[in-house]
């Protein structure tokens, strides 16, 4: 069932080998509300980049004095006069990153693996660090917001809407593309290292800022680990060289130190697998069976809208046309015939549409055949997903389509899979019954009154089928090893992740909306098939 919100989308005919469904906007999630600063930069050309340069100069050497006019802001940047409207745009761009990023990460409420701090502090820590070697106003901005999208349910769009298009590939430049379906560990991070060596200078240098952090709190908090990350960390400063000269000295005393802390002579130079890997899930035929069908039988032609484009030389028609309808987000562009990219609802109507035209990226494209899981990838990082027919792009996927019954009966069954598997590892970790102990006894009281009430309809059962979702999970995760192996390093974020699950099975079952708030639980079970289908395809 759609939304109250959702509504068509404007379609002209069907499209051979894409799903007739008639799709939505959805609501997205809720954007934490800051300025858009792409127009206020554009404002600030060339020359008046190097007065405010030269301006925030002066006023460093004036800062020793007390001064009216001098104002010290956020991350270290020094502002010499509000009135200038130009360096006035730049702090405002890095103050609204920072709340972006809080609000962001806030939501989900993620937090520091280790520590258990609020995540905003990672971030902080890497900002105050770009912020040590540059008052470059985008390349703060986008330390504080280097994980939005990886981590949150926030997309590239909403980056470039916020904060402009430098600020926007600087972060698609600072994140991870591999999938999990792309290997182990060690072949993931390979292709994460690929994508961030043909990175700019500017984005290798918040980089280094990252590894800096990160390098200190692993080595604080897990020894064990830290000798894997030494060596990936080690392999990533090779690709790292044209990022600033200080913070490359700063990331290798860092790997020097913890190298040192651990009793290693030196930072090791290859990358090996990690020898923590969750423990493998073994899968009854029947999982396997059902696993396979949710890959194969729910695909991207099934939610995929066709794609309405027009001839490039009717550009401004299509400004026009996506500017004035309520239910058109996006459209094609065509030269010679075929579709060469696209513009979107909300751009800015007096730029020629050459100017404003988008090239597919290749992460955003996916076959008519694809899983949902790869869709769920693609819509995690861009506004939208467009699927390919015959090679050409024919039709697009937007997070509003995840509303459709499709997909939540895919996400139903996902869930109810787990829900099959926690079960069954409780049975297998406690053959003699005795988890009851780890089961508060109200809970417990629960499960055998539903225990009574189901034996005298005549059903077969124990008391481990009487189990709700959240008691099979709190169950299972209160030991440490099955708690490992679902890759959750504490109970915190082990009750943290199995309520969130739980909320998106409750508002599955209930036809409420599943995308505003559940896109990060969404994104977590996509990945969680991937990686059970790359197991599968192993064994």
């Amino acid at each position: 069932m759609l939304s109250p919100a959702s509504r068509k989308r404007r379609t002209i005919g069907r499209i051979p080998g894409l799903g007739t469904g008639t799709g939505s906007r959805g609501p997205r999630w809720t954007r934490p509300a800051v300025r858009t600063h792409s127009a206020a930069l554009r404002s600030t050309g060339p020359g008046r980049r190097r007065q405010v340069r030269g301006t925030r100069k002066r006023e460093r050497f004036r800062a020793s004095k007390p001064d009216a006019d001098a104002e010290v802001v956020l991350a270290g940047i020094l502002v010499a006069d509000p009135a200038c409207h130009g360096a006035q745009a730049l702090t405002d761009l890095v103050a609204d990153a920072r709340r972006f990023a809080t609000e962001a990460h806030q939501r989900i409420d993620q937090r520091r693996k280790y520590s258990n701090q609020p995540y905003q502090e990672h971030l902080k820590a890497v900002a105050e660090q770009v912020a040590s070697v540059t008052d470059d106003a985008e390349m703060i901005a986008a330390a504080w917001l280097h994980d939005t999208v990886e981590d949150t349910p926030a997309t590239f769009g909403d980056i470039e809407r916020a904060f402009g298009r430098s600020v926007r590939d600087l972060v698609a430049q600072l994140t991870d593309v591999s999938k999990p379906s792309d290997g182990n560990r060690s072949e993931r991070k390979a292709i994460d290292r690929h994508h961030l060596a043909q990175a700019s200078a500017r984005a290798k240098t918040v980089k280094l800022a990252d590894l800096i952090d990160n390098c200190t709190d692993i080595c604080r908090h897990d020894p064990g680990f830290a000798r894997v990350y030494l060596r990936e960390a080690a392999a990533l400063l090779d690709v790292l060289g044209e990022g600033d000269e200080r913070l490359f000295r700063r990331a290798q005393q860092a790997l020097a130190n913890c190298a040192r802390r651990l009793g290693l002579p030196a930072p090791p130079q290859s990358v090996a697998e990690d020898a923590r890997q969750p423990l493998r899930s073994e899968l009854s035929l029947s999982q396997r069976r059902a696993l396979r069908l949710f890959t194969e039988a729910f695909t991207a032609s099934e939610i995929a809208q066709p794609l309405r484009s027009f001839d490039i030389e009717r550009g401004m028609d299509v400004l026009q046309t996506l500017a004035s309808a309520d239910d058109l987000e996006v459209a094609g562009l065509r030269r010679d015939g075929v579709c060469i990219g696209y513009l979107s609802a909300g751009q800015q109507a007096h730029r020629a549409p050459e100017d404003l035209l988008r090239a597919f990226a290749p992460a955003q494209r996916v076959r008519r055949d694809a899983p949902l899981s790869e869709v769920v990838h693609v819509l995690t990082h861009y506004d939208f997903c467009f699927v390919t027919a015959m090679g050409d792009v024919a039709g697009v996927i937007t997070r509003g389509d995840m509303q459709q019954p499709v997909v939540r009966m895919w996400l139903f069954g996902i869930v109810t899979l787990m829900e099959i598997e926690l079960l069954e590892r409780i049975r297998s970790r406690w053959p003699d019954g005795s988890w009851t102990e780890r089961l508060p006894a109200g809970r417990l009281d629960k499960a055998q009154a539903l225990l009574a009430e189901r034996r005298r309809r005549g059903q077969h059962v124990d008391l481990a089928d009487c189990l709700q979702f959240g008691d099979k999970a709190r169950v299972l995760l209160s030991d440490e090893e099955q708690r490992l192996a679902f890759g959750l390093p504490t109970k915190g974020a082990a009750k943290r992740v199995m309520s969130d699950l739980e909320s998106l099975r409750n508002n599955l079952a209930h036809a409420q909306d599943i995308v505003t708030y559940d896109w990060p639980q969404i994104a977590r079970l996509a990945r969680n098939i991937e990686e059970r289908l790359k197991q599968q395809e192993r064994d």
